[in-house]
């Protein structure tokens, strides 16, 4: 059985994230005798209603998919269900939370059909019509099953469980998984002759970051431009060193760049533009505009041509490598007469610029073209 909640299914719309979504034992409580055929034995599982509000607010599109063995047949009449599933789908609604498509499978395991889940034949249609962004989408349910089918469609797998403790990420409860939903992270593997690198970040974390790139200095600056920037960075690079610095330099900016532009997702929300740092006698004045459209400019002369293993001339390399993958304008100068901290006062800069560019509030996307 299937019961699509939009009845008109003929427009196909652009991929959008979606989560899939078991209902006994992860929208509403399971009873102990596995059938929510009255209304009295409908418990919400806790938090839900204010989760499935921020993911749609968010732009998920919500599906319910659900096992309801042996519906329709004596032990489990028709009737009862469909009073259950009016009275939970009224009360969502109650709170503007709407199901784009629900689908039911009826059978028992024994049955061996194609629509129970963990096979995916009851959504196959579904898909044809209503392509989803498979990087962002994901199942939530209770069960094993529910992870099996997620991993069938090539999605993410998240687990909910009545009784966890909204206080501690690491449970598998509906706060966490919205956390974990709506987290902007990405993971970029750049691997070439020069350099295989492994780069990943979370905008809206302040965990320490893990840099190791084989050059101290550089290390020290990345974690500066993180810290300041507000971000959690792991980084990882191992690069041709035994011939110059320049691939793990320009590799590290292009592949962080390219994570940070991932992990931004649509923009929407975000600060946008970032701007001055001053460090002792050394003075950084930064402008950024994460518009989308690459452009770098740089003004400033360094009085050393090393410091430490970092050739000071890759310093604005590296941040014009960044601002080509980011797609970012990037406007950079500098004055000092310290080289360490003129260098030091451009990394920490940058990131402080950042810090409010990346910056997310609301859902409104900052550009009057509507695409950023």
């Amino acid at each position: 059985m299937n019961a699509p909640m939009d009845a008109s299914m003929d427009a196909a719309p652009a991929a959008a994230p979606t989560v899939f979504i078991d209902r006994d034992g992860t929208l509403i409580e399971e009873p102990a005798d596995q059938q929510v055929d009255r209304l009295e034995k409908v418990r919400l599982l806790p938090g839900v209603m204010a989760a499935l509000v921020e993911l749609q607010r968010a732009g998920y599109r919500l599906v319910m998919v659900s096992n309801q063995d042996g519906l329709g047949g004596a032990n489990y009449p028709l009737e009862q269900f469909e009073q259950v599933q009016d009275f939970v789908l009224r009360l969502f609604s109650s709170q503007g939370i709407e199901f784009d498509a629900i689908f039911i499978c009826p059978h028992h395991a024994h049955e061996k059909c194609e629509c129970r889940k963990p096979r995916t034949g009851l959504v196959t249609q579904y898909l044809q019509q209503h392509p989803i962004d498979r990087q962002r989408s994901a199942m939530i349910g209770d069960r094993d099953t529910d992870l099996e089918f997620a991993r069938n469609l090539g999605i993410r797998a998240l687990r909910v469980r009545s009784g966890s403790s909204s206080s501690d990420d690491a449970q598998e409860n509906w706060p966490a998984v919205t956390r974990a939903l709506l987290a902007r992270r990405a993971a970029v593997r750049r691997q070439t002759r020069e350099t295989e690198i492994d780069v990943q970040v979370e905008l809206d974390s302040s965990a320490a970051c893990r840099i190791d790139t084989g050059i101290g200095f550089f290390d020290h600056m990345l974690e500066q431009l993180a810290k300041h920037g507000g971000f959690r960075l792991a980084l990882h690079c191992r690069g041709d060193l035994h011939i110059d610095e320049h691939h793990t330099i320009e590799d590290c900016a292009l592949a962080l760049g390219e994570a940070l532009r991932r992990a931004l997702g649509d923009k929407a929300g975000i600060g946008r533009y970032g701007f001055l740092l001053a460090m002792d006698e050394s003075e950084a004045q930064v402008a950024i505009d994460l518009s989308g459209r690459a452009y770098f400019v740089f003004e400033g002369r360094f009085g050393r041509e090393q410091i430490g293993t970092l050739p000071t001339e890759l310093v604005p390399h590296f941040f014009r490598s960044l601002a080509d993958s980011l797609g970012a304008a990037l406007h950079l100068s500098v004055r000092g007469e310290n080289t360490h901290h003129m260098i030091e006062a451009c990394f920490k800069g940058v990131g402080r610029a950042l810090r409010p560019a990346l910056r997310r509030d609301g859902r409104d996307l900052p550009s009057t073209k509507g695409t950023l």
